[in-house]
């Protein structure tokens, strides 16, 4: 028997049990493939093992196997395509890995085996497969035409898909934050709104969609992509939403806003971001950084040398740490703070959110303690520099 039947009877036998979490596919041997993903799918009554395949071009394939003979052999056949699989389900987990000379090991396979067999696992809960993945934005929607997103038919360009998805999910995680924002009219500031693909989808929510009077402004530095998007706003008739060009540090909104978003505002650009935003008091606050350099150039801590000396490595936690600093310093400022996944690695590295909600009381213990922890991490990492 080979490995990939090995795993694909293994992986169909915690299907059958209906037992199987999911199985991870990577290290494509196919130039064109990403990864896949297994999952369980109810189809008919049936269960089926559903895997999705993602591909270096944006597109994703499904394909149903059944669990019986014709589904044992599809799956082999896939499970040859990758040199790593990891089989996780409730009885346990299993991994098949593949050495740079070619050589196999199936790790956990036995014991995972003996205890499916003796029925040493919970169900998990399976889905049926007619269930549509219902997003905010469907790609029909002017906008998303007038900014190049997608084609006259709703058709999202399939080098646009992956900007589709990262503007779907950051409405998505506004759509957490409405019970802390006002219900009839609000006001939005977008910094460093660059293309602002985001400001017009932000608007597209809460104008079209949730009904709202809104109050909404994108700032940016470049004088020519804030002419445009003031035009593109004009075409759309979005009369509450407008651009100005000008430095963020020096901008002032003429009403406080409860929502401040930023989209991959550049190193200390969205340090600048916060900043504004804690001044006004905004009642929500999102922002996905983009590069980290600060934190990089000035690190002096003897302790995380072992880390620093790596390039790639120092990056990194520089990286962490600096977003870490700011959490810590928006909760120092009565926020209540979380580190949110924007969208999948496989789509852009730059997918950490850091999210804000400004706390109904006014713990002051609560807020002195962070900002300790604050002005402690900054010393540990400085070389006590306060």
């Amino acid at each position: 028997m080979t490995f990939a039947l090995d795993f694909a009877t293994l992986c169909l036998l915690a299907a059958e049990r209906e037992a199987l979490k999911k199985s991870v596919f990577t290290g494509a041997r196919e130039k064109t493939v990403l990864r896949a993903v297994g999952t369980l799918c109810r189809i008919g009554g049936k269960t089926h093992l559903q895997i999705e395949t993602f591909y270096t071009d944006g597109k994703a394939r499904h394909e149903n196997l059944p669990l019986d003979k014709a589904g044992l052999t599809r799956l082999e056949a896939i499970a040859a395509g990758f040199s790593r699989i990891n089989l996780l389900t409730t009885a346990g987990d299993a991994e098949l890995r593949e050495n740079k000379k070619g050589e196999q090991v199936f790790l956990g396979a036995d014991k995972l085996r003996r205890k499916l067999e003796a029925g040493c696992a919970t169900a998990v809960a399976v889905i049926g497969n007619n269930k549509v993945k219902k997003r905010i934005l469907t790609g029909d929607e002017p906008f998303l035409r007038l900014l190049g997103v997608s084609d006259e038919n709703g058709r999202v360009y399939d080098k646009k898909g992956a900007k589709f998805r990262q503007i779907n999910r950051f409405l998505e995680l506004i759509r957490d934050t409405l019970p802390h924002l006002p219900k009839d009219k609000i006001r939005i500031c977008d910094l460093c709104c660059g293309k602002s693909y985001l400001s017009f989808a932000v608007y597209h929510y809460f104008a079209n969609v949730l009904g709202l009077r809104v109050s909404m402004t994108g700032v940016d530095l470049k004088p020519d992509v804030v002419s445009h998007c003031n035009a593109v706003a004009e075409k759309l008739g979005f009369a509450g939403l407008q651009f100005i060009c000008g430095d963020v540090a020096a901008y002032e909104s003429p009403e406080k806003p409860q929502l401040v978003v930023s989209l991959h505002a550049c190193d200390t650009a969205t340090d600048l971001v916060l900043g504004k935003a804690v001044a006004w008091g905004a009642k929500v606050i999102l922002s996905t950084p983009c590069c980290h350099h600060e934190l990089n150039h000035t690190l002096n801590c003897p302790t995380l040398s072992f880390v620093a000396e790596h390039a790639m490595l120092r990056q990194k936690l520089c990286d962490a740490a600096t977003d870490a600093l700011r959490l810590k310093l928006l909760e120092a400022n009565g926020y209540r703070v979380a580190a949110l996944e924007l969208i999948d690695p496989d789509d852009t590295p730059k997918n950490i959110m850091l999210r804000a909600i400004l706390r109904a009381d006014n713990d002051t213990a609560a807020r002195e303690r962070a900002m300790r922890e604050y002005q402690e991490a900054r010393a540990f990492l400085l070389g006590g520099e306060a």
